[in-house]
């Protein structure tokens, strides 16, 4: 394990964890319709695909989605078509200007499983996150990294992820009050929307 390497992987990780993105849309998405606890349960998705993306990709298994085209291009399609799926219920939403009292604090468990699966599903299927990977992890790990070096590599990605949104689910909560505001919200939703349509024009034709 060459420590400095890791310094500067880790280095080169928080400054692409800075970089705006979908999960960082569908975080602030979930947080905005249901405080904290959905915006929780949906780092908690984003989160368990990003290890299981850096995992795959850790242990060679992410150059089989890259390297077999119709699989690619598969997982390329319905990232972009599920974030156009998010944006559009945002945009409805701001358009429509419709909001209950109490959207904010919503944590039943069926508003926690959609927080799950929208942070689960958008991150699941942007191949970008297995190219990142493949492009990234070979130049630190080395031709011949131990076990223990594969397993540390492939969670510290997703852990500074997990840190940075966290910090941003808890500052939108903690403005939730501004937040939840009819004018506030609409102007909020309609950002987040446009933001998911760009992101998903962008993952499908890149």
């Amino acid at each position: 394990m060459n420590w400095a390497s890791y310094g500067a992987f880790l280095a080169l990780a928080a400054l692409l964890t800075l970089l705006p993105g979908p999960d960082t849309a569908v975080a602030i998405k979930n947080t905005l319709q249901g405080g904290r606890r959905r915006g929780g349960w949906c780092l908690f998705g984003i989160s368990t695909a990003n290890v299981v993306q850096s995992t795959a990709a850790a242990a060679g298994l992410g150059v089989l989605i890259v390297t077999i085209e119709p699989l690619f291009l598969t997982v390329k399609y319905v990232g972009a078509a599920y974030l156009l799926f998010l944006a559009f219920g945002a945009l409805r939403s701001a358009r429509r200007g419709e909001y209950d009292d109490d959207t904010a604090v919503r944590v039943g468990s069926s508003s926690a499983i959609a927080g799950w699966r929208q942070g689960f599903v958008s991150n699941i299927c942007n191949p970008k996150v297995i190219a990142f990977y493949l492009a990234v992890l070979p130049q630190f790990l080395g031709s011949d990294p131990s076990l223990a070096a594969i397993a540390i590599y492939a969670v510290s990605f997703p852990i500074i992820g997990t840190a940075y949104l966290g910090l941003v689910i808890f500052g939108v909560d903690r403005a939730r009050e501004m937040f939840t505001r009819r004018r506030i919200r609409r102007t909020m939703d309609a950002v987040t929307g446009a933001a998911l349509v760009a992101f998903g024009l962008r993952l499908a034709t890149e």
